[in-house]
């Protein structure tokens, strides 16, 4: 059970990393930075906390509270991202951590007690809380990407009025295995 759920969630993980990936590519280097006014985050804020959230929370994951003394949350909605390329490095560095901590959990240490903020948690409860978090922030970067490319946005799910014809199509392959797919939204 543990391990079909850890591979269960790395994929529900690396999908939603795919959806940020996917909105990337369809920006321009200015677009990261756009704000809607001055109270709201860019694209290069938002992947500036989502970096910084995941370091501390999966850093030493098994053992130190996932809430680390060196993490300054409140820098991370400030602009300190100013390139494409700095913003790719934070996103890259902070999945990274991610997946290094899922994958060194196994069926041996599956029950630790896990703290986030001197909370305890089950392993299961601290991964599914980040999963939201984490998913809730990817729909505000995509969100803001389609506000910016308006009508030169291309859909990353089924497009807006397809929904018929893509589900004649899935049906009409018939039944296939439960495996996690980027269409299911």
């Amino acid at each position: 059970m543990e391990l079909k759920y850890l591979n269960s969630i790395k994929k529900q993980f690396e999908y939603y990393k795919s959806v940020g990936e996917k909105t990337f590519s369809q920006l321009d280097e200015k677009d990261f930075f756009w704000q809607f006014n001055e109270e709201s985050n860019s694209i290069a804020i938002i992947v500036n906390h989502l970096s910084g959230n995941m370091k501390s929370r999966w850093t030493d994951f098994l053992t130190s509270d996932g809430e680390k003394e060196w993490r300054n949350r409140d820098l991370e909605f400030e602009s300190v991202i100013k390139t494409k390329e700095q913003l790719l490095l934070k996103w890259n560095d902070g999945w990274e951590c991610l997946f290094d901590a899922l994958n060194s959990i196994n069926k041996e240490n599956f029950d630790t007690e896990i703290f986030i903020r001197n909370q305890s948690h089950s392993i299961l409860e601290a991964i599914n809380r980040q999963f939201a978090h984490y998913s809730y922030h990817i729909g505000q970067i995509v969100y803001i990407g389609r506000m910016i490319k308006e009508k030169e946005w291309k859909s990353l799910t089924i497009p807006k009025g397809n929904s018929s014809d893509f589900n004649k199509a899935k049906f009409s392959k018939g039944k296939h295995g439960g495996h996690f797919s980027d269409d299911i939204i």
